[in-house]
């Protein structure tokens, strides 16, 4: 199960930091920090630009931590929190399947993550070279509780900044409200 632990957090993780490095630096077709401004705007997530930088980070971040194998409970948290949100914010009004733009996908992420934070992240990862291979079900309910919590916080303080909200503009907000599927960050390609 070594292997299959390792597999498991090379691609989750690196897809991460691949979707990461598209909000903050349009890297990989993504729209960069002005194009994540847009889309958090969309979504009511205010201040935009704390929260497009917000969320890049944590999947950079998170997705590298995660590929090493390092602090995963931390990790795998700030990586639901991403996936609760684009859930409660994106995907849920859209019903369960991905390919009506639901939230099933994102489902999935989460319970791999939190598999990975219960198992341990294996032998070969930083984690397991400190002296912590496991981490065992009470990391993993709490890693599942922290990014919830984080992610209701974000949504809560986006809605207290509506006040001063404008209407957002230009073709990311096009595409977070539309009916496509999928990541509002990569609907043109």
């Amino acid at each position: 199960m070594e292997i299959g632990r390792l597999a498991a957090r090379v691609v989750i993780g690196g897809l991460f930091i691949g979707h990461g490095t598209q909000k903050l630096f349009g890297w990989f077709g993504g729209p960069g920090l002005s194009g994540t401004e847009q889309m958090m705007g969309a979504l009511e997530m205010r201040p935009t630009r704390a929260n497009a930088i917000a969320a890049g980070l944590s999947e950079t971040a998170g997705g590298a931590l995660l590929v090493a194998g390092a602090a995963t409970p931390a990790a795998a948290s700030s990586l639901i929190g991403t996936m609760i949100t684009a859930i409660r914010k994106v995907h849920q009004p859209h019903g369960v399947w991905a390919a009506e733009g639901g939230w099933e996908y994102n489902a999935v992420l989460i319970a791999a993550l939190v598999a990975l934070v219960d198992a341990g992240p294996g032998d070969l990862s930083v984690d397991a070279l400190l002296g912590r291979r496991e981490w065992g079900p009470g990391w993993a309910i709490g890693g599942l509780g922290l990014g919830a919590a984080a992610s209701a916080a974000a949504i809560a303080l986006g809605r207290r900044s509506n006040g001063a909200a404008r209407e957002p503009q230009g073709e990311v907000a096009a595409a977070t409200t539309d009916e496509r599927a999928g990541d509002p960050v990569t609907a043109e390609s």
